[in-house]
């Protein structure tokens, strides 16, 4: 996936209205679940995600399996 492709991805899931819980999962299985809009910043393919206990968490498109925004449909695969 390209690091523009994931871009607009990201942004247009975190923008959504109403806003959808969407999961990233990383290539060694970690999956990721982004519970608000505001707890990605993304930009060029880097990822910053702030986990619940507001700690970073840095990673890059490359590190994307997949992105699943709905439990039936799967956004992105790299």
């Amino acid at each position: 996936m390209t690091a523009e492709y994931f871009d607009d991805l990201v942004n247009t899931l975190c923008d959504s209205r109403p806003f959808r819980i969407f999961t990233i999962e990383l290539n060694g299985g970690e999956r990721i679940e982004v519970d608000h809009p505001r707890a990605v910043m993304n930009k060029n393919g880097l990822v910053m995600f702030f986990t619940p206990g507001g700690k970073p968490m840095w990673f890059d498109q490359t590190s994307v399996n997949k992105i699943v925004y709905d439990r039936n449909e799967t956004a992105a695969n790299s």
